[in-house]
């Protein structure tokens, strides 16, 4: 082999090697996604509507209201009213979190409750990897419960 050849692969097996991202391990995905769902949530909490808008992918479909809002605008649009106001009208958490092998796209679920810290709703969201670490929501809907949910739960 010729020194420029030499160089050639050699400078080659380096700079793949650079471009070569180790797997993340699911557990530490799922830690990084209800990181990420409770910080959305957080949002609420503190009455942030503008960090409410960067968890939204400019994809984003929330079913919330009589038709599916489609884009980011849509839903920040819609979403506004619920920061209005001193005290946060809901919140949520998660309690159930999974991403796929392939470490692109997950789900996160978990309760609603209303001010007084009554259940009123079940939240079900699809983040997707927008970035290393980060995650953007996808699809977000809600349900509302009985009053006597999680009597029957496994």
């Amino acid at each position: 082999m010729n020194a420029t050849a030499a160089s050639l692969a050699l400078a080659a097996a380096l700079l793949s090697g650079c471009a070569t991202v180790p797997p993340v391990d699911n557990a530490t995905l799922v830690r990084q996604v209800t990181d990420t769902e409770k910080a959305f949530a957080d949002t609420m909490a503190r009455r942030d509507f503008a960090a409410f808008g960067r968890f939204l992918d400019d994809e984003t479909v929330f079913y919330t209201g009589p038709a599916p809002l489609r884009g980011k605008a849509a839903v920040a649009a819609f979403w506004q009213r619920y920061y209005q106001g001193a005290k946060a009208p809901f919140s949520w958490t998660p309690d159930r979190v999974d991403v796929l092998q392939s470490g692109t796209l997950a789900h996160s679920s978990g309760p609603v409750h209303d001010p007084e810290g009554k259940l009123i709703g079940r939240f079900n969201s699809v983040w997707r990897l927008s970035a290393p670490g980060q995650w953007k929501i996808v699809f977000d809907s809600g349900e509302p419960v009985c009053n006597d949910e999680g009597a029957n739960r496994p």
